[in-house]
């Protein structure tokens, strides 16, 4: 594995790999860390998808926020990884101005796009590739069509994201023994998601949890968020080999939100006590480890 970039971050060093590894080193038995080393980033609550569970409630009048002007940009970490989303990250004018920035900055962002976006912008997409613009690429599955699958392999940091609750063990059984890289997310229970909420939902989380150990074995890569990892109780189940070696942390240990519509902050997307966007990373980072 070619190693991409390394920095210090409070007590200890972190090693970012071209695969998407990472490993965080010090000498002690525990990490500390100053500044956040990945950051969701909300840029756009502009969306023309209408998805029922959207927690975020984005909308086709939705609003952009002013990446451009972000200041605490300037003051991460290079090779801090940063999840822009939205709303879609494509609706937004200054998308790629931004990237540019990103990159010479040396930050690492990676963007999550719905998966009509992700088929009607493939030649967007494969040029922001071709010229390094973004570290991965994250694609909101709903149907696991043969051209999309197809058209998933032309990037090689692509991964298919699922949602507990709305994909269904068929579906998977689709994306199996492809070689393919899938992060599963927890259900949102909130906003347009807490109303969308049903039985149904509730069943296919339930077929998921029974399924999930046969699955993981099925994939390149498995990954879930921290809310998955509660759902469907990977650590008390002992899905997860090597468990201390995996985990990445709880939320607001190493990661934050931020929403530039709003230009406010949190620990995550789903956290109710939220700040005003300051200029630096540092004291945002401080309140939320806070709490």
């Amino acid at each position: 594995m070619a190693l991409i970039g390394r920095y210090r971050n409070g007590n200890y060093d972190v090693l970012i790999f071209e695969d998407g590894t990472k490993v965080r080193k010090n000498d002690l038995d525990f990490f500390e860390a100053e500044s956040p080393e990945s950051m969701d980033i909300k840029i756009t609550n502009q969306c023309d998808m209408g998805c029922p569970m959207c927690h975020e409630d984005s909308k086709p009048d939705g609003k952009h926020g002013d990446i451009m002007g972000a200041k605490f940009i300037e003051t991460l970490h290079p090779y801090t990884e940063l999840a822009l989303g939205g709303g879609n990250p494509l609706s937004h004018p200054d998308l790629v101005p931004f990237l540019e920035k990103c990159k010479s900055l040396k930050l690492l962002p990676s963007m999550t796009i719905h998966q009509k976006h992700f088929m009607d912008n493939l030649d967007l997409l494969l040029d922001m590739q071709k010229n390094h613009l973004f570290y991965g690429l994250g694609i909101s599955m709903v149907d696991p069509t043969e051209d999309f699958l197809s058209a998933v392999k032309w990037f090689p940091n692509a991964v298919i994201h699922v949602i507990n609750g709305i994909v269904s063990v068929d579906q998977l059984n689709q994306l199996a023994n492809r070689d393919l890289k899938i992060l599963i997310l927890g259900y949102k229970d909130f906003r347009r998601g807490h109303k969308y909420y049903s039985r149904k939902i509730e069943e296919k989380k339930l077929e998921l949890y029974d399924a999930l150990p046969d699955l993981i074995s099925k994939f390149l890569v498995v990954s879930f968020d921290n809310l998955a990892i509660k759902q469907l109780e990977l650590k008390e189940r002992h899905i997860c080999k090597n468990w201390d070696e995996f985990y990445m942390g709880d939320d607001g240990q190493f990661t934050m939100y931020i929403d530039t519509v709003k230009r406010e902050f949190a620990k995550s997307s789903v956290s109710i006590r939220r700040w005003p966007l300051m200029d630096s990373v540092i004291p945002m980072f401080q309140k939320v480890k806070e709490g």
